[in-house]
């Protein structure tokens, strides 16, 4: 029986509404709503009382901080969206590992590898660098934690848009403070009398320098595992294979680990023109298997 296109018309909006309603259903999260509530009043401060107060907005200079910033505020909220709406990859259900064991070749000792391959929460398979997230109550592919901030997993299909968010955020951050303090270093301050102002500047400053500290530090620590092409999890236990391996007399290294700049290429992708663009994921694979240092040794 033929569907005729006025039915197929009225089908395919229901089930683009019934998406679009869950993926907004992830912004009603009062971490999500306090990060864009942060964000706004660290813009409205930032353009319209410490640049507007230092430079004035009527000015050439001033309109040009103003454009930059907008322009790093943008992409850092726009980074911010594709974290909390992208996906960061499930298992797929129909997923099952290949065993292969040279020693013994017996059934039971196939089913052995499979077990050891299962999910002890979901009971799933789970493909390599795969973690259950307790929260979302699922494996993860290459996940490297859960961020209740964007009210998702960071894992392998959005982990590029966290670490470019990081990195945007860090930015903006810094480039807020110094304005904070170029607006500060202008005013005729009377520092025998305690004002409003006075203290609004301070309190600002001292949120929006430790928040640039805490930021720069996270870029950092994304930037250490980036290059090494770690996640977080590795690494806690990367650690303790090494020193498992150092009681034994071995070397360890990190089987992922197939050189900085391909694993820059990996997470980021091949275009050094995109690498600071969140949604660019083309290169991202399907997280079922990964390139290891075996296969470029």
């Amino acid at each position: 029986m033929k569907i005729s296109p006025f039915l197929r018309v009225r089908v395919i909006p229901v089930f683009h509404l019934k998406n679009t309603s869950m993926e907004l259903k992830k912004f009603l999260s009062i971490h999500i709503l306090c990060v864009l509530v942060f964000v706004g009043f660290i813009y409205y401060v930032t353009i319209f009382i410490f640049l507007d107060g230092s430079l004035s907005l009527q000015s050439s200079a001033g309109s040009l901080h103003a454009l930059i910033f907008t322009l790093v505020a943008s992409l850092c909220v726009f980074s911010f969206f594709v974290c909390v709406l992208k996906d960061p990859g499930g298992v797929p259900s129909s997923y099952l590992p290949d065993v292969e064991d040279h020693e013994a070749s017996d059934q039971e000792s196939k089913r052995s590898g499979l077990l050891k391959k299962q999910c002890d929460k979901c009971s799933a398979y789970k493909p390599p660098r795969a973690h259950h997230c307790r929260v979302c109550r699922r494996c993860i592919l290459r996940m490297d934690h859960h961020c209740a901030w964007i009210n998702n997993c960071v894992g392998h299909r959005n982990y590029k848009a966290f670490v470019t968010l990081v990195f945007y955020a860090t930015i903006a951050s810094t480039y807020s403070l110094i304005i904070l303090i170029s607006s500060a270093l202008h005013k005729d301050w009377d520092f025998d009398e305690v004002t409003p102002i006075k203290l609004f500047y301070i309190a600002t400053g001292v949120v929006i320098f430790g928040l640039s500290l805490t930021l720069g530090t996270l870029l950092g620590w994304h930037i250490y595992l980036t290059i090494h092409n770690m996640t977080t999890i590795e690494y806690y236990e990367g650690k303790r294979a090494a020193w498992l391996a150092s009681k034994s007399g071995l070397n360890y290294r990190h089987l992922y680990d197939v050189g900085a700049y391909k694993n820059i290429s990996l997470v980021l992708g091949p275009s050094m023109l995109k690498w600071l663009c969140p949604n660019a994921v083309s290169h991202i694979k399907d997280g079922l298997s990964f390139p290891t240092s075996r296969e470029y040794s």
